[in-house]
């Protein structure tokens, strides 16, 4: 299914009703990339529900966000074995580096950043995950190449 254009467009997918809350914000932050205060007031309105009963979902379910995020998601994984081989070294740097903290956004919108519980790739420890590719036995220059990658993309 493609994303919608326009929060009307989802809102006309779904029967005006309380049920389809969570699927309607699904859609909503699939096409916007995140829930505004303003698209989440639209599906309440909609599904018959209080504002307060659609953010107590969204803040529940860790998939949605109330924010937008950056161009680039740059995940840190502090399970078990990263944090023992230096993943909290990691996401300190990268806070240093970008001038924001975990679960917030670059103030130019190129970065956001996050921390996991774990990615599932224990051997390659530290592990860091930009968008969707992989970072194994992260370090301050691997990361440094990394920021380098990504701003130089940006100048593309």
């Amino acid at each position: 299914m493609q994303p919608a254009t326009d929060i009307e467009e989802i809102m006309d997918r779904y029967p005006a009703s309380p049920e389809h809350l969570i699927f309607m914000l699904q859609d909503i932050q699939h096409s916007f990339g995140y829930i505004s205060a303003e698209n989440m007031r639209t599906a309440c309105d909609h599904a018959g529900v209080p504002l307060t009963r659609a953010f107590s979902v969204a803040t529940f379910y860790q998939s949605f966000r109330l924010e937008p995020k950056g161009e680039h998601e740059i995940r840190v994984c502090l399970g078990t074995a990263c944090h023992l081989k230096g993943g909290p070294r990691i996401v300190e740097e990268l806070e240093r580096r970008l001038n924001c903290k975990v679960g917030e956004t670059t103030g130019d919108m190129r970065f956001t950043l996050s921390t996991v519980n774990c990615v599932g790739a224990c051997a390659l420890a530290p592990v860091m995950v930009v968008d969707e590719e992989y970072s194994s036995r992260m370090t301050a220059r691997k990361l440094d190449k990394a920021l380098k990658e990504l701003t130089a993309d940006a100048v593309e």
